[in-house]
């Protein structure tokens, strides 16, 4: 099974930037699409962003403009850009990889705290 992990979370105030990071193990990192998702308190996990194996790149409306997803399959590792970030931003960061399939995993998560 794949082993995710990120990094790159943290504290930052209102319209500040922070970049995630996303390490993977094993060798089927290129073969498959790539997501960032955040769960904030009491709410559901949702998607932010995902990537294609070919770089195709889908965001959620709150994020468009403001996040954006990247990989490098050269190190096995996915990015996430946030700009212009906002407090209803807060949440636990999480990458995953094949999402819907057997081969799906899920990191620990990043906390990122928007707040002044």
């Amino acid at each position: 099974q794949v082993q995710l992990v990120e990094s790159g979370g943290g504290l930052v105030q209102p319209g500040g930037s922070l970049r995630l990071s996303c390490a993977a193990s094993g060798s089927i990192f290129s073969r498959y699409t790539m997501g960032w998702y955040r769960q904030a308190p009491g709410k559901q996990r949702e998607l932010v962003a995902q990537i294609t194996i070919l770089g195709g790149t889908n965001y959620a409306d709150s994020v468009k403009g403001r996040f954006t997803i990247s990989r490098d399959n050269a190190k096995n590792t996915v990015y996430l850009q946030m700009n212009s970030l906002k407090p209803e931003d807060t949440a636990v960061y999480y990458c995953a990889i094949a999402v819907g399939t057997p081969r799906s995993s899920w990191g620990q998560g990043t906390q990122v705290t928007v707040s002044s």
